[in-house]
């Protein structure tokens, strides 16, 4: 028999799985505890004009497709009106088949906006002018949206620099929702990057000091961490390539950063930059009770042409092959050692490294927490059905899946948090799938449980939330 599309029990595929979801997972709250939202827009609980400006603006994913179909750049990042661009992706839709593309768009157009109607060129007028609509009521703002997905934390994803008056904002109002900041030094680290002298100047002028050496910069650093703690911050991020096993005692680092001023860096410098800064930075993690993520794997702006004319961040980064193993090793290896290794999170991109990162996590438990160090949620262009099922199985076969934190949006739109079901579904029919096979006991209760714990519980417990 010929199951309906997004049916009550999608992904759902025997009786089991299905019990687990609609008992367990499906009415728990989130925790979305990496994303990109703008902390401006929680803040003034913003209403969004049209759903092309919910649903399309930032998205990267949709425009790599749109690009794919042959859509002219105006209606994706250019200056078309917003009616056309969604025009576009209606376009588009129907040639998302197989891709994730299709199974996100049309769940959230049910549970956001109540819309079963399939997108394509027919009908999207009327899905554009029905979810524009409902977008002017009090009930779509972005407040409310996050609270029909019944969100309670969202982590932001925020620069040293940020003064976090929205965060501010936000703690002062009577909203249940809580958003809190998160570290993102990047780009005082990755001291070849273009922008590394202004955001220097920058840093200096908001702690108010000179930054001549490396001791200067990573006080300066500890500086913001301590503000960022006021506001509630308690997690870090570093989205980078890779790790090196590098000696970087071995490198006159005051050098380096003077150098950087007037010259070139070789790639062993920046190596040794790199490292020296986030060892430094990890044991203040470790002292504030942070949680670290470290996202490694991409290979960003690989169009040249795009990167000049439109920006970064537009769709036109991929999956590195750089190697992982080693450098990881060594720099989580360092941390142990000195037991200043903070709780962290691993997250790999290319999906030939996962039994890498799954393994390397298990290598630096120390008894301290359950899943101190974990393997996060399959990240990117990971973040599909397949890459899921992946990851649960990698993390089941070779750590405690039970102890795992679960899923996160790692998103910019408003619209994202149906990835949480999308997760919670998946995970579900691969017990349920278990049990049917004889592989796992038929006891719901713990099953149940077990569901319960990875899809919200273990976060509340692990980030202290």
């Amino acid at each position: 028999m010929i199951k309906p599309f997004l049916s009550k029990n999608f992904l759902l595929l025997n009786t089991t799985s299905e019990k687990l979801y609609h008992n367990f997972a499906k009415e728990l709250p989130i925790i979305d505890y990496h994303n990109h939202l703008p902390p401006m827009e929680i803040a003034t609980n913003k209403q969004f004009a049209n759903i092309t400006e919910v649903w399309l603006k930032g998205d990267h994913y949709k425009w790599r497709a749109m690009r794919a179909n042959g859509i002219d750049e105006r209606y994706i990042t250019g200056d078309a009106p917003d009616k056309e661009k969604f025009l576009k992706w209606a376009e588009t839709v129907p040639y998302t088949m197989r891709n994730p593309l299709y199974h996100w768009s049309h769940l959230e157009l049910q549970r956001y906006f109540g819309i079963d109607t399939l997108l394509s060129p027919t009908t999207a007028e009327y899905i554009y002018d029905e979810a524009s609509e409902k977008l002017q009521g009090k009930d779509y703002s972005t407040l409310a949206l996050l609270h029909k997905m019944k969100v309670e934390v969202v982590c932001t994803t925020d620069h040293p620099t940020d003064n976090l008056d929205f965060h501010k904002q936000h703690a002062s109002s009577d909203s249940t929702l809580r958003m809190l900041p998160t570290f993102r030094p990047d780009k005082f680290i990755v001291i070849n990057n273009e922008e590394f002298l202004d955001y220097v100047e920058k840093l200096e002028e908001l702690v108010n000091s000179q930054i001549n050496t490396f001791e200067d910069l990573m006080l300066a650093l500890e500086k913001r961490i301590d503000y960022f703690q006021q506001y509630g911050c308690q997690l870090a991020d570093h989205g980078l390539s890779q790790l090196y096993a590098i000696n970087f005692k071995e490198f006159d680092l005051d050098d380096i950063l003077q150098k950087r001023k007037t010259s070139k860096l070789s790639s062993v410098e920046t190596q040794a930059f790199l490292m020296a800064s986030l060892n430094y930075l990890a044991k203040l993690y470790h002292q504030h009770n942070w949680t670290m993520q470290l996202h490694l794997g991409p290979l960003r702006n690989n169009n040249k042409r795009l990167l000049k004319s439109v920006g970064d961040d537009v769709g036109c980064d991929s999956i590195g092959d750089f190697e992982q193993a080693e450098g990881l090793s060594f720099f989580l290896s360092q941390l142990d050692s000195e037991k200043k290794l903070p709780k962290t999170i691993l997250y790999n991109l290319n999906p030939r490294d996962n039994e890498v990162f799954a393994t390397m996590a298990g290598n630096f438990n120390d008894s301290s927490i359950a899943g101190k160090i974990q393997w996060g949620s399959a990240w990117w262009f990971l973040d599909q059905k397949d890459g899921m099922e992946q990851q649960i199985n990698a993390l089941s076969n070779h750590g405690l899946l039970s102890r795992f934190v679960g899923m996160l949006t790692d998103s910019r739109s408003f619209l994202s948090f149906p990835r949480h079901e999308y997760f919670r579904r998946i995970l579900c029919n691969l017990i349920g799938r278990d049990v049917h096979n004889g592989e796992l006991p038929n006891d719901i209760d713990r099953l149940g449980q077990m569901v319960e714990d990875i899809c919200y519980k273990n976060a509340i417990r692990y980030f202290n939330f």
